[in-house]
């Protein structure tokens, strides 16, 4: 019996209730109604008074998670959209994420955020905010690209006495499946290391996200012509692992970094930054990056296929990249 991503983040918070009494959720309609996506759906009958619905205040849900994770409890807090957390902003960045620095208390919140782009969800439903977060010291971000991820990860981010930002991107939830859901307690690759997703020897392409299945299906295009690229899914954004990034890049000497997120400073930056800084004379090609559109996400769905970075686009600027 196959299972979805979105079955798998299901399957990872029972897991994490049943294991563990200080684990409790909390967001709008996340209890009878089973959350937005459905991705709580039953688990307030098997807990009724550790799935708790939340009022319509993401700055509110923060605000009682904190002070629930400071005495003790490890809550999970489920946002709509990422786009929403916005409201919660400060609590995010200026009270979960210094709490330990500042007082030497655990603040170990995880933060579920639908992220990223599909058809007809427009501007403010589609962002992807993985940078924005990871620019503050004291978060954790992580961004699954595959089910087993999905569930190995939210497992491990319940278990960090850090806050995490969990980016579960809303396109895979029902897109993306295995086989079986995973059931083993350790994930194959800790916390922070990425995944050598695909091996080459042109270029080394870093992506995350639902970003990685388009580079994929990329890679197998370009290797109808002879181009193969290696392909590594950072699953977690920050940290980031830069000892697989260069390691990749010492192997075929070109870079380019795929995202979903604007263009405008982000975690592709930080990817071909780090290389630039710390791996310049690995290259044979200027390192290259490319993401969505600078404009908010359209609504059209072929506005939007036009707006993100697809594979059509990924196999297009491979191919720049290995003429140089």
């Amino acid at each position: 019996m196959s299972v979805t991503y979105l079955e798998a983040i299901r399957e990872a918070q029972a897991r994490a209730l049943a294991r563990d009494e200080r684990v409790f959720i909390y967001g709008q309609d996340v209890g009878a109604f089973g959350g937005a996506f459905k991705a709580t759906k039953g688990l307030a009958k098997e807990y009724p008074e550790r799935v708790l619905d939340s009022p319509i205040s993401e700055d509110a849900q923060i605000g009682l998670a904190i002070g629930a994770a400071i005495e003790g409890m490890r809550p999970i807090v489920e946002m709509q959209f990422a786009d929403f957390s916005s409201v919660a902003f400060s609590q995010i960045v200026n009270q979960a994420a210094t709490m330990y620095w500042r007082t030497q208390v655990p603040c170990p919140i995880v933060v579920r955020l639908p992220s990223g782009g599909t058809a007809g969800g427009g501007p403010f439903h589609s962002q992807s905010v993985e940078a924005v977060y990871a620019h503050y010291p004291g978060l954790v971000v992580m961004t699954p690209a595959t089910v087993e991820d999905a569930y190995h990860l939210l497992l491990a981010a319940v278990e960090i006495d850090d806050p995490v930002i969990f980016c579960e991107h809303k396109y895979l939830y029902y897109h993306l499946k295995a086989d079986a859901l995973p059931t083993t307690d350790q994930s194959p690759l800790p916390v922070g290391k990425a995944r050598v997703a695909r091996v080459g020897r042109d270029a080394t392409v870093v992506t995350y996200s639902a970003m990685v299945h388009d580079t994929l299906a990329a890679a197998e295009a370009l290797a109808t012509d002879g181009i193969e690229i290696e392909v590594v899914d950072l699953r977690t954004v920050k940290p980031m692992d830069t000892e697989t990034i260069l390691a990749s890049v010492a192997r075929t000497g070109r870079l380019l970094a795929v995202g979903e997120a604007m263009p405008w400073g982000g975690v592709t930056a930080e990817v071909v930054s780090r290389v630039a800084q710390e791996g310049f004379t690995l290259l044979d090609a200027p390192p290259r990056r490319l993401n969505a559109r600078d404009t908010p996400v359209p609504y059209h769905p072929q506005l939007w296929q036009a707006h993100r970075p697809g594979a059509k686009a990924i196999v297009a600027a491979v191919r720049d990249l290995v003429k140089f």
